[in-house]
């Protein structure tokens, strides 16, 4: 599968395990950022070209990663066409692809150990959408409101 994954500093060394562990594992592994640990710099530099790129079908699927996660996630929903949560569990991280299409996972870099989020990512990349009737038509309505302006 071909991966996108970013981050700030926050979650540099998480990215870097993950990078290599995905690599590991015969994934191809486009890395969107930091390239280096940065005190300054922001998830949204990094997060809306790798979520951009999952949106656009350039990655299958995306990682995001920030200290807690929650300011990637919110970034990557910004996007249209990127279904983006933050995970802690194996249930959520199956169960987002299957039921909602989640095509980008976010962990916090500093809140989930390597092991777990290794464990999460596997999860996650083996998963797939459901297709059943409820589930395309909740997507359609997300895929509408998306379309709507303010």
């Amino acid at each position: 599968m071909r991966v996108g994954i970013s981050c700030d500093h926050g979650g540099f060394e998480l990215k870097e395990y993950l990078c290599a562990a995905l690599k590991g594992a015969g994934h191809e592994v486009v890395d969107f950022g930091a390239q280096e640990l940065a005190a300054g710099d922001d998830y949204p530099d990094f997060v809306i070209p790798m979520a951009r790129a999952v949106a656009r079908g350039e990655v299958n699927r995306g990682l995001a990663i920030c200290d807690s996660g929650v300011g990637a996630c919110i970034t990557a929903n910004k996007v249209p066409g990127v279904r983006a949560a933050l995970i802690a569990d194996s249930f959520s991280g199956h169960q987002g692809v299957e039921d909602d299409n989640m095509n980008v996972m976010c962990l916090g870099g500093q809140v989930t150990g390597q092991s777990l989020a290794w464990d999460l990512v596997q999860v996650f990349l083996s998963a797939n959408f459901k297709e059943t009737e409820r589930f395309k038509r909740r997507l359609a309505k997300i895929s509408a409101l998306e379309r709507m302006s303010l």
